[in-house]
């Protein structure tokens, strides 16, 4: 009798709804393996026991009456919020300026490397394959020139200056260091001033004179070369990861474990932009060649790219299937490589939004990613598996191993001309890996 009851009754067909009922009657929204039209199915059965013991309509207008009140009180929230927050925050008159400067700045930069390309593909003296395939040569060339011990304590970072006459370093102990090239065995000056550890440092792409360093003190400095403290960006809640310069060095990017990555004016020290958009700790940062995109990646997997003029998210990508830890555009203006903990390098297209290459890099988490700075002939990764690599930036094949680090290699960089690498490790060394050498041992033979 109660079956033929039940059949009677109007349940709702939205799962939404009927999860809702079940819950303010005070069911299980949900059984084990139970599918929507079983749940339905139980409502049903609910409601018919119910009305059989005359309870359900005291308790559907009661639940009617609550469903409006909740309805016109949501709307009230809704009118209120509409009237007092915004649907956008109005940025600053700094950050405007800002973007109207990298604007200009970059639109000026695409031009001429879209004309250099064009060039090469038009003018029939240009080999374009041959440049390619003498720079690989070149780094299938490359050889270890000299090593030394740049800390008590295992280094975090390092990056060469604009012409590569310097080398910074930085490390667990707080201390960042600056190196005559390419013999590091003279020591330049020292940077003291930050209470934690550092992770990062990086030279401004315009001047020798000048660098920045990150800190697990949740705070960023500007330096001279000298060891001159000239600026702290203070801004952010949690300790800091990378650090980068913008190619006009006008403005610094920093990333946190704060799930957030920050633009500063290094002029002025102000804070011209707070990004969130990850939803765990923003670890790599990175700028796009012409200025105008910047990449962010983190804990969450996650490698986003940003539109620097107007403050768009243009791309979200998804691969990697643990932390992404860094990220290097490289000079051709459309690809994109990731390095993560999955042990693998992603190669990105911007042109085509999606991955195009997944290289097997390293036996361990990849800590570090690098195009070669001049054409982007090759990339180099570093890894936690003790080595660095050396990998085609054409097709993306194995070019050379860079083997000598006994612990974890942490970070690395290139000089501008592409003939020299520096790899820094968990075992306290800094080791510079030349081409020059090399050439010089063939010029004599000859």
């Amino acid at each position: 009798m109660m079956n033929c009851h039940a059949g009677a009754l109007a349940v709702p067909t939205n799962d939404m709804v009927v999860t809702t009922r079940l819950r303010r009657l005070g069911e299980p929204v949900t059984l084990f393996g139970e599918r929507e039209m079983e749940r339905r199915d139980r409502l049903r059965m609910l409601m018919a026991k119910l009305d059989s013991e005359g309870q359900l309509e005291k308790l559907m207008k009661a639940h009617h009456e609550q469903e409006e009140a909740a309805l016109t009180s949501g709307q009230d929230a809704a009118e209120e919020e509409k009237l007092e927050y915004p649907f956008c925050t109005e940025g600053s008159r700094e950050l405007f300026k800002a973007r109207v400067d990298i604007a200009k700045y970059s639109s000026v930069r695409a031009a001429r490397r879209l004309q250099r390309a064009r060039l090469k593909r038009e003018t029939p003296c240009e080999d374009e394959d041959g440049e390619m395939n003498a720079s690989l040569k070149q780094a299938g060339n490359l050889a270890l020139e000299c090593s030394e011990f740049g800390d008590d304590r295992p280094l975090s970072g390092c990056s060469f200056s604009k012409d590569g006459e310097f080398l910074a370093t930085c490390s667990l102990t707080g201390v960042a260091k600056v190196w005559k090239a390419p013999h590091i065995s003279s020591r330049v000056s020292t940077l003291k001033a930050h209470t934690e550890r550092l992770t990062d440092v990086a030279f401004s792409p315009v001047s020798n004179n000048c660098l920045a360093t990150a800190s697990a003190d949740r705070t960023a400095k500007l330096w001279d070369s000298d060891g001159t403290l000239v600026r702290t960006f203070e801004g952010h809640l949690d300790r800091l990861a990378r650090i980068g310069f913008h190619p006009s060095g006008k403005y610094i990017g920093t990333a946190s474990f704060d799930k957030t990555w920050r633009l500063w004016d290094v002029e002025t020290g102000v804070e011209l932009l707070l990004q969130e958009g990850h939803s765990r700790s923003v670890y790599g940062i990175a700028f796009h060649h012409d200025g105008s995109l910047v990449g962010s990646c983190g804990l969450d997997s996650l490698a986003r790219v940003w539109d620097l003029r107007t403050g768009r998210s243009v791309l979200a990508w998804e691969g990697h299937i643990k932390p992404v830890l860094s990220m290097s555009f490289s000079p051709n203006g459309y690809h994109l490589a990731t390095g993560g903990e999955d042990n693998t390098c992603r190669i990105w297209d911007l042109r085509k939004r999606r991955s195009i290459y997944v290289i097997p890099a390293h036996s361990n988490l990849v800590s570090n990613v690098k195009f070669e700075p001049r054409e982007g002939y090759y990339l180099v990764t570093a890894s936690y598996d003790t080595t660095a690599k050396v990998w085609s930036g054409k097709d993306f094949t194995h070019v050379k191993t860079l083997s000598g680090h006994e612990s974890k290699v942490t970070s690395l960089d290139v000089t501008s001309d592409g003939e020299c690498i520096a790899t820094v490790s968990h075992d306290r060394t800094i080791k510079l890996w030349s081409s020059r050498s090399c050439d010089k041992e063939g010029m004599d033979v000859d």
